[in-house]
């Protein structure tokens, strides 16, 4: 199940547009990520202000974990790996669009632009067939008494 999983899982992260991401040393506060193209397996992008406590718990290679839910519920994950603060033009070029460019006068030149490297290790994934179903389950679950059929649940490594 393990492969079904991954696979399931970059697909509705491709359709799920933010989460929350943290640190030890950073709260948790809501960022969209930027799928790594050429490097699916196991890379997100961030794009945050040099100042944020993000940025600078990034400076170092930190642990981390993003959390999600996507808008149709069909994807809830954990995720764990290590951040890291990065200067690659390439990469900022390739993620750079509007809703990044809200964010900074100057857009992508703007000089507190910080691109944050987020190194997958591992996901707890949760992925349903969104809520129409999960009320029909918990309905079915209160007549028959048998536990609702949640989808499929499980770990994947990156």
């Amino acid at each position: 199940m393990s492969d079904d999983l991954k696979k399931e899982f970059w697909d509705r992260l491709d359709d799920t547009r933010a989460g929350m991401l943290m640190t030890k040393t950073a709260r948790a506060i809501p960022m969209t990520h930027y799928i790594d193209e050429d490097d699916r397996a196991a890379v997100l992008w961030f794009i945050t202000a040099k100042g944020t406590d993000l940025a600078q718990s990034a400076e170092g290679r930190a642990a981390a974990q993003y959390l999600i839910a996507s808008k149709d519920e069909s994807l809830w994950a954990r995720i764990d790996g290590h951040v890291s603060a990065v200067t690659n033009p390439t990469e900022l070029d390739k993620i750079w669009n509007a809703i990044a460019g809200a964010w900074f006068e100057d857009g992508k030149q703007d000089p507190d632009v910080q691109l944050i490297r987020f190194d997958l290790t591992e996901a707890e994934v949760w992925a349903t067939d969104g809520g129409f179903k999960f009320l029909y389950e918990i309905g079915k679950a209160q007549m028959t008494g048998q536990k609702p059929d949640m989808g499929k649940h499980g770990t994947i490594r990156f």
